[in-house]
């Protein structure tokens, strides 16, 4: 979501995540709305995510697991297939987890401009810190998609609106901080890890960016830095 330009058609989903062509082609629309039986490229390893039994088989409950992962996180289509879509956002999630409370730890994130707001578009995660001492984070967040990347570099928050509305998709964006072009933090009422992302803006949960609007100003400094798996 967000007020940002138009930069070529958009490609559907994260870089050789999509769900397998032998599902897509003559499903119906009954057929989509129910579990399948087809055991998936990353059965086992959605299996350990879920906490199912690890055989590396689709099973019913294995499915009706997975379908409730998809629903929750709006992956389509989510008929229980263990495919690289579903996989990808469960490893997302794993890396992210995996960060801690060092999300700086590379030091990619400038230490030199007093408080700042960093984004990481490669683990789709944001915090803010002030010098070495983090502030507040890291958060999941979710950035442009492929042909609306949110763009990378240092810049400032030049206009604050916490009741903004999108005038180019004409949806709210609460708590727009925006920081480039178009491209703002604001929250957005999908899951964090939706695919394929946003159109360019920063999107965060509720909470997030209302904490975000309460300990950022107009000036205050961003970087965005990194590339998001499949743009």
């Amino acid at each position: 979501m967000g007020d940002v330009r138009r930069r070529g058609a958009v490609a559907l989903g994260l870089t050789a995540l999509v769900a397998p062509l032998t599902l897509a082609l003559g499903a119906t629309p009954a057929a989509a709305a129910s579990c399948t039986t087809q055991t998936g490229p990353y059965q086992k390893q959605v299996e350990k995510f879920l906490g199912r039994p690890v055989d590396g088989k689709q099973s019913a409950a294995d499915c009706k697991a997975i379908k409730a992962f998809q629903t929750k996180h709006g992956i389509t289509p989510n008929i229980g297939y263990a495919g690289s879509v579903t996989w990808g956002v469960m490893d997302l999630m794993l890396k992210q987890k995996a960060v801690g409370s060092n999300p700086n730890k590379d030091g990619k994130c400038p230490v030199n401009k007093g408080r700042i707001a960093c984004v990481n578009l490669t683990l789709q995660l944001s915090w803010i810190q002030d010098g070495k001492k983090l502030v507040y984070g890291p958060v999941p967040v979710r950035t442009g998609r492929d042909g609306d990347e949110t763009r990378t570099g240092l810049k400032k928050i030049y206009w604050r609106n916490i009741d903004h509305v999108s005038s180019i998709y004409d949806v709210p964006m609460p708590y727009a901080q925006f920081f480039d072009g178009g491209q703002a933090f604001h929250q957005a009422s999908v899951s964090m890890w939706n695919p394929p992302g946003s159109r360019g803006c920063v999107n965060m949960t509720k909470t997030d960016a209302k904490k975000y609007w309460s300990l950022l100003k107009k000036g205050d400094d961003v970087f965005v830095y990194g590339r998001k798996p499949g743009t």
